[in-house]
């Protein structure tokens, strides 16, 4: 799974590369430094490209809009992994709760319709095979 990523990675590191030392040159214009700007911005337009390339081998990989939220906040994007899980766990601790109240008000109903309604309360378990 990593493999196909890494392709990706690398023309991404080297067009951050480019965009910082296109920077640099902007930063500092000099006239005659008009041909290595024109070169950085020629080797930004083929990182693009390169960038552009690897979308074809990355085109079943779904990301979450959430993510690009973190990343908009300045967040880990990996924490939207462990916010999910703990979001789930916590979801998880609620519906168990839930399950478990309703198993108790079955049980009580049960109970209840027992004393009054014997017979058919005994059919029942019978045709759900209920001890």
């Amino acid at each position: 799974m990593g493999d196909k990523f890494e392709p990706l990675e690398e023309h991404l590191e080297q067009f951050i590369e480019n965009v910082r030392q296109l920077g640099i040159i902007v930063s500092d214009f000099q006239p005659q430094g008009q041909t290595v700007l024109n070169q950085k911005i020629n080797s930004m337009i083929n990182g693009l490209k390169e960038i552009d390339a690897c979308k074809t081998s990355l085109a079943q990989v779904h990301v979450p809009l959430e993510v690009f939220d973190y990343i908009d906040n300045g967040k880990n994007p990996q924490l939207y992994t462990k916010h999910c899980i703990e979001k789930a766990l916590s979801k998880n601790e609620v519906i168990k709760g839930k399950i478990e109240v309703y198993r108790k008000f079955r049980q009580e109903l049960l109970s209840q319709l027992e004393a009054v309604y014997p017979e058919q309360i005994e059919e029942y378990k019978a045709l759900r095979k209920e001890p």
